[in-house]
């Protein structure tokens, strides 16, 4: 005997609902892939606190709205009019369902509101900072400063950060570069996602982010950070990261702010911790030969000739 028609279709879209819910929950990466659903999952325990408490918000949604439609879609068909359905006009209310059905979103809001307040002052208690990092937003690239290192300042380490020359030839009309030649010497296709020099910091090292803007607003964006920070100009915004493994980590500016508010990525180089020592202590050697050169061409200038 074949199965009704009302008992087909409600298992076809619930079958369908099953499908839809369970995509975003198995896109789980650390790093993004083609046709992902979902939040990666991050590169820190503090980005892990993010996507745990978002997925505990997504199957929260995914509960009430199993609930909700499903007693709409089962209304629809039990109590269709082609079925000789007819409206009660006797019920005008039931005291004890309108406190259930206030009482349940309230107790659910708490039950969400107390960790994600949580986690929202965990995410900016930036003490015992073992690095600090001035973020400056420019139109349209990104300025990085180092400010201290293990308690000791850092003596002018700073660079401009802006999209990769290849990838800016290839986005002009008239650069006749194909966006598709641009590739990474490990082979990977970075069109718009690579940087002139990358943010470099340590593992395994809480990272202070000071993070503002020189011009507009911009939105410092890195999703394995777990987190995204306005750059406001005159303002300083105080957020921290620390990235568990070695890896190249990619972002992009998330608030519009010009023409070329795309072509500003953000990329960080997280590298053990021997070897960021070395970097910075190489950076600040060239820093003081540079300096070194510039006040002996300043006092070679001011010699009298003859």
């Amino acid at each position: 005997m074949p199965r009704p028609r009302t008992t087909r279709i409600l298992r076809a879209l619930a079958l369908l609902a099953a499908a839809l819910i369970s995509l975003p929950a198995w896109a789980n990466p650390e790093h993004p892939v083609p046709w992902q659903l979902n939040l990666t999952r991050g590169a820190s325990g503090l980005s892990h606190d993010v996507w745990d408490l978002h997925m505990a918000v997504f199957w929260v949604c995914v509960g009430i709205g199993v609930v909700v439609y499903g007693a709409l879609v089962f209304a629809l068909f039990k109590f269709r009019k082609s079925k000789g359905a007819q409206p009660d006009t006797r019920l005008t209310h039931h005291t004890v369902l309108e406190v259930v059905w206030t009482t349940i979103p309230v107790l659910i809001l708490i039950g969400l509101a107390y960790p994600a307040s949580r986690l929202l002052v965990y995410e900016n208690d930036t003490n015992g900072s073992q690095l600090t990092v001035k973020v400056t937003g420019i139109q349209w690239m990104w300025r990085y400063d180092y400010i201290s290192y293990l308690g000791r300042p850092v003596d002018k380490v700073g660079f401009v950060s802006k999209l990769a020359e290849d990838s800016n030839v290839a986005r002009q009309e008239d650069g006749g570069v194909s966006p598709w030649s641009v590739v990474s010497k490990h082979g990977v296709h970075d069109y718009l996602l690579d940087v002139t020099h990358p943010l470099v910091v340590p593992t395994h090292t809480k990272i202070q982010f000071l993070i503002t803007a020189a011009d507009v607003i911009h939105g410092f964006w890195v999703p394995a950070l777990g987190w995204q920070a306005d750059a406001i100009p005159g303002q300083i915004h105080d957020a921290w990261g620390k990235f568990d493994k070695p890896g190249t980590y990619r972002g992009q500016c998330a608030q519009l702010c010009g023409q070329d508010h795309a072509y500003m990525p953000i990329v960080i180089k997280a590298v053990p911790r021997a070897e960021f020592q070395q970097w910075l202590a190489d950076q600040q050697s060239r820093t003081r030969i540079d300096r070194i050169a510039r006040t002996a061409q300043v006092g070679a200038a001011a010699v009298p000739q003859g």
